[in-house]
């Protein structure tokens, strides 16, 4: 089921992407001869359309479109309806597209699942009010006493007791007030909830473990109330910009840093997931519901659109790195050196994917 799961998500990311390159195309009255879904052998055709073919291909792993003279723009004279006939700036935008599709498709998903209700955290007022709200650890100092006791971060606050004083609640402001207060060196006895488990664990706060206050008595943990609150759905959209980008940026800086790591040989690909991480990060937010699986899908499209925007021959980016040297030259690129671009970035791609996929499976195995 996880299989098929990431099947479909993967399938549907692509499509969106690749309807992008469609559309576009279609204003800019390219002839499109073939949308696909999955990749050839073909397996049937649906049906034809104003010089379309819609086909269902065997392998189920995406799709594409073929744009008459996307592949040729060095061959001869181009013919009134093929991509290599139109201005620089409209196959750039062809190019670009399916980009913006992924990232449209991303902000619709995050906006759909603010509406729902993501899990968030919740101030003291939101907490009381929020059904089902949780104190959880949100951060852990190294080397203090909460570390030292075992508490970890994401554990869940149930209950905290010191003698006879006994903390239930949500309200982060009151715990700090909690712990601070009583005997100095007193044990507190906590008990949490983690992965499903009840465990009791005792911490004794301690001298010279904030910084700024070494005097201070203190565990060295954060925590935070989290708790799932729907946006109104004339909000959503707005959050859900703000919060895609957030996520471009946080996913760009990821992909810049490790595509130079790959470049100077130190590359940990512990850090990154290939299709057997990700079908098990999808099997993953499935079980967990489907605001999970939104949002995960809507992370996964938006590393699609920042990976295809990489100027590497194969991907998008570097179709609009040609596009953007034949604008300056105002030649086409001799296809002999276009396509070998194009054979050794999609081989590097794969080579990348191979190591990836088995660092994936070693993560298994271990």
């Amino acid at each position: 089921m996880t299989i098929l799961l990431f099947l479909l998500v993967l399938v549907i990311l692509i499509v969106v992407h690749e309807l992008g390159h469609f559309f576009t195309a279609k204003l800019a009255v390219m002839r499109v001869d073939e949308f696909g879904i999955g990749y050839p052998p073909k397996a049937y055709t649906m049906f034809k359309k104003d010089g379309t073919e819609y086909t269902l291909n065997w392998l189920p792993f995406g799709g594409f479109v073929k744009i008459h003279g996307e592949d040729d723009s060095a061959s001869g004279s181009p013919s009134p309806d093929s991509f290599a006939s139109k201005p620089r700036i409209v196959q750039a935008i062809v190019l670009v597209a399916g980009i913006v599709m992924n990232i449209v498709f991303a902000w619709i998903l995050i906006s759909i699942s603010l509406g729902l209700g993501m899990p968030r955290a919740l101030s003291a007022e939101e907490a009381a009010v929020t059904p089902g709200s949780e104190l959880v650890v949100s951060h852990i100092l190294a080397d203090s006493p909460a570390a030292t006791a075992g508490l970890t971060p994401t554990d869940v606050i149930v209950s905290a007791e010191r003698g006879d004083v006994v903390f239930t609640g949500t309200d982060a402001g009151a715990f700090t007030a909690f712990v601070a207060s009583g005997e100095p060196e007193s044990p507190i006895t906590f008990t949490v909830e983690r992965n499903g488990e009840v465990k009791t664990i005792e911490a004794t706060p301690a001298t010279g473990v904030v910084e700024s206050d070494p005097s201070r008595y203190a565990l060295g943990l954060g925590v935070a109330a989290l708790g799932t609150v729907a946006v109104p759905w004339y909000e959503a959209p707005i959050q859900g910009a703000l919060m895609t980008w957030e996520l471009i940026k946080q996913v760009a800086v990821g992909l810049v840093a490790f595509f130079g790591s790959v470049f100077t040989l130190s590359a940990d690909l512990s850090e990154v997931a290939g299709p057997v991480g990700i079908a098990g990060a999808v099997g993953d937010a499935s079980a967990t519901g489907i605001v999970a699986l939104l949002t995960l899908t809507a992370v996964i499209s938006i590393n699609l659109a920042l990976v295809n925007l990489l100027p590497l021959p194969a991907l998008d980016g570097g179709r609009l790195l040609f596009v953007a040297i034949e604008a300056v030259t105002r030649k086409p690129i001799p296809q002999g050196a276009a396509n070998i671009a194009n054979t050794l970035g999609f081989a590097f791609l794969i080579l990348l994917m191979v190591a990836v996929t088995a660092s994936d499976i070693f993560k298994l195995l271990t």
